[in-house]
């Protein structure tokens, strides 16, 4: 029996749609759904779960055991684990569900759960609550818990994001053999990773579904490798705001020292005896498995992390615990994380997101000037968004919110910019203007660079130091 989509559009909210779509994926087919950040793609494969109001055209054969693994699912599971710290204002102390309730896992696991449980090595986090886990960790128990599922239709959107190199090896052995019994709709940005048992490829662009082709055919798959690689041209950044508003900082000092750093929770050491200085003009890339502490130690720069305080940290000439607050540290810094991204949840138009990384809040609560917004309307036209500028943030995809979230960090053009995964989500066009604005900002700007990133492809020209995070698994 065929899924077939048969003239349809469908409205997720009065801001977006997906238009006039026929499509129809038969028994056995495997299909990847590509195309540029905000075309459609992610909406596509949400119509196959019966997500969307249908407006025009109709909807038939769609499986009755439909598992998902995506950025919204992840996020979703992280906010109502969230939820439950709520709890703890009116007098109730939450308990956060653990790796083996997600999972479902009364005692022992099944073969196949046990199987993806070893191959992706999170046995050792099977008691820990998933609110607990690092983005990659909780990345890994939404596989296996799909993977695992003997789901008639399997919705994998971009599987391969977070994951660190080992992990994405194992997914890739593992994914021929779950293909052999159950179907499979990829959403990829990258071609790269496409599967070689996929049959079909689905083009989504501007909410339509514009191409159906089938992999096999080289030519029409070259076509369209071209069409997702095309170069940006010579790109500039936008200005600084024209009164520089920030404090001046020691030029005697290193912008970031730390001494014996540690973070352990109990027994659990995340990292332990790191020594690190970042000296002004040093650019930086951190390395490391999923759950190695990445995000832990950046945490611990921004003042994000609980533990900063009893860690030896002395950062733009302060010495952390001696009286300054969390925004003395904010106002020097610019940072993406996934963790920001799934926080940054207030009613708030694209323009304003980014007008927000002058003050470092999530939302604009005070008046900013003419100056300013005429800058984040240079990031705009930059990104190519200007269109979106009053849209509400929270409505755009995910690979739009990223970018709108890189531009916040970046406008103010901080002493320090971190990026924690900042291509995550992103296609290859804008991954490649991204690279390139990071590449500018390393060789002629006051900003210095810590990069965080899984994909060796994403190396950036003007970082000649690693930091390479281990495990104490």
């Amino acid at each position: 029996m065929a899924i077939q989509f048969t003239n349809l559009t469908v409205e997720f909210d009065k801001h977006f749609s997906v238009y006039d779509i026929n499509w129809s994926v038969t028994d056995g087919e495997h299909w990847v759904i590509v195309g540029p950040n905000g075309a459609g793609k992610s909406a596509l494969a949400a119509i196959l779960t019966g997500e969307g109001i249908v407006q025009l055209g109709s909807v038939s054969g769609i499986p009755e055991k439909v598992e998902v693994v995506s950025f919204a699912v992840q996020a979703a599971l992280i906010n109502a684990e969230r939820r439950k710290d709520d709890a703890d204002l009116i007098d109730v102390v939450a308990r956060p569900t653990a790796v083996r309730d997600i999972l479902s896992i009364s005692t022992e696991a099944g073969q196949t759960t046990a199987a993806l449980i070893d191959g992706f090595q999170i046995r050792h986090l099977l008691d820990e609550g998933f609110r607990n886990l690092s983005s990659g960790e909780t990345r890994k128990v939404l596989l296996v818990k799909a993977l695992s599922s003997k789901a008639d239709l399997l919705i994998l959107d971009e599987p391969f994001e977070g994951l660190d190199k080992n992990s994405c090896e194992k997914l890739r052995v593992m994914l021929p053999e779950i293909a052999y019994g159950t179907q499979l709709v990829f959403v990829l940005n990258h071609f790269d990773e496409i599967p070689e048992f996929v049959t079909h490829v689905a083009y989504m662009d501007q909410q339509k579904l514009t191409h159906c082709l089938e992999y096999g055919d080289k030519t029409a798959m070259v076509s369209l490798r071209h069409l997702l690689h095309l170069k940006h041209p010579e790109i500039e950044m936008p200005p600084p705001d024209v009164a520089p508003r920030l404090p001046l900082i020691d030029e005697g000092e290193p912008l970031v020292r730390l001494r014996r750093a540690k973070v352990a929770y109990g027994d659990k050491i995340i990292f332990d005896q790191i020594d690190w200085t970042i000296e002004k003009g040093v650019h930086w890339q951190v390395t490391g498995p999923n759950g190695s502490g990445k995000t832990c130690l950046l945490n611990l720069i921004t003042g994000d992390h609980p533990q900063c305080y009893t860690n030896d940290i002395r950062i733009f000439g302060m010495q952390r615990g001696t009286g300054e607050s969390i925004w003395d540290i904010k106002k020097h810094i610019g940072y993406v994380s996934n963790a920001l991204q799934w926080e940054y949840k207030v009613s708030v138009s694209v323009r304003n997101a980014i007008i927000s990384g002058f003050f470092d809040s999530i939302g604009i609560y005070q008046q900013y000037t003419d100056v300013q917004g005429q800058i984040a309307d240079c990031w705009l036209n930059l990104l190519g968004v200007s269109d979106l500028a009053h849209q509400p943030f929270n409505q755009l995809s995910f690979g739009d919110q990223r970018l709108i979230l890189i531009a916040r960090a970046m406008i103010k053009h901080p002493p320090l910019l971190i990026l924690d995964e900042p291509c995550l989500g992103l296609d290859n066009l804008n991954r490649q203007m991204v690279i390139a604005l990071i590449e500018k900002i390393c060789s002629g700007t006051e900003t210095t660079v810590l990069y965080v990133n899984h994909r060796p492809a994403d190396h950036i020209s003007g970082i000649q130091h690693h930091l390479e995070m281990g495990s104490y698994q």
